[in-house]
């Protein structure tokens, strides 16, 4: 009988095993959402109106990174290419004049493109466009001046501009967004959160309808 528990006790794991076996899984799982983050999906906070109505100021969307390569996350160079960006896809890129912020805007001239606005209305080419996703809020702004370009787009360049077309600083202010500081296709909203008033209470301002949206 003392042989045998003699045999059991020396089966069980000491403390130092035991710390090994946390500290791999704790390593594992930080591994796992480093390599998550930098190549599948990245979180993104929405600061700004200059998307709405398809983001609002407090919105948190999931960001596909690996849809248009995989890349360097360090130099976020382009190591394997997976697909390029299509008119209208929202993107989430380094913003050219300032290199450490994100902006979220849609695409909407591909490389070799000329753009132009006329009145508020999207020429592609010299070709009037559907623009479906166009907002002009600003009653104060005369149609006449909602004019910009004709401007071509470089290759290897996107023109973006934000759907909030009166309050959205994009392409139309700093030129067009080279295919280097692109991040990934915005995907889906998992947070909506009002922080306009912070005297609301947590029901106020939590926006549950908006979460699981699909961005398109």
């Amino acid at each position: 009988m003392s042989g045998r528990n003699k045999t059991n006790a020396s089966e069980k794991p000491t403390a130092m095993e035991t710390f090994k076996e946390y500290a791999q899984a704790i390593i594992l799982a930080v591994v796992l959402a480093l390599f998550v983050r930098s190549f599948v999906m990245q979180a993104f906070h929405i600061p700004s109106g200059s998307m709405i109505p398809t983001f609002l100021e407090g919105d948190r969307v999931l960001v596909n990174k690996f849809v248009y390569g995989i890349r360097n996350p360090l130099t976020n160079g382009i190591l394997i290419e997976t697909g390029q960006p299509e008119r209208w896809d929202v993107v989430v890129f380094i913003a050219p004049k300032e290199k450490d912020k994100d902006f979220v805007k849609r695409v909407i001239g591909l490389p070799g493109e000329t753009v132009a606005i006329e009145g508020g209305q999207l020429f592609i080419n010299g070709v009037k466009m559907e623009d479906p996703h166009a907002r002009y809020y600003n009653t104060a702004v005369p149609v006449s001046s909602r004019t910009f370009g004709p401007v071509m787009v470089k290759e290897n360049e996107y023109f973006m501009m934000g759907d909030n077309r009166d309050n959205s600083s994009d392409s139309r202010v700093w030129g067009g967004v080279d295919v280097s500081l692109l991040k990934g296709k915005a995907w889906r909203l998992y947070w909506s959160w009002d922080s306009d008033d912070p005297d609301l209470s947590f029901f106020d301002r939590f926006r549950g309808s908006r979460i699981g949206t699909r961005i398109e």
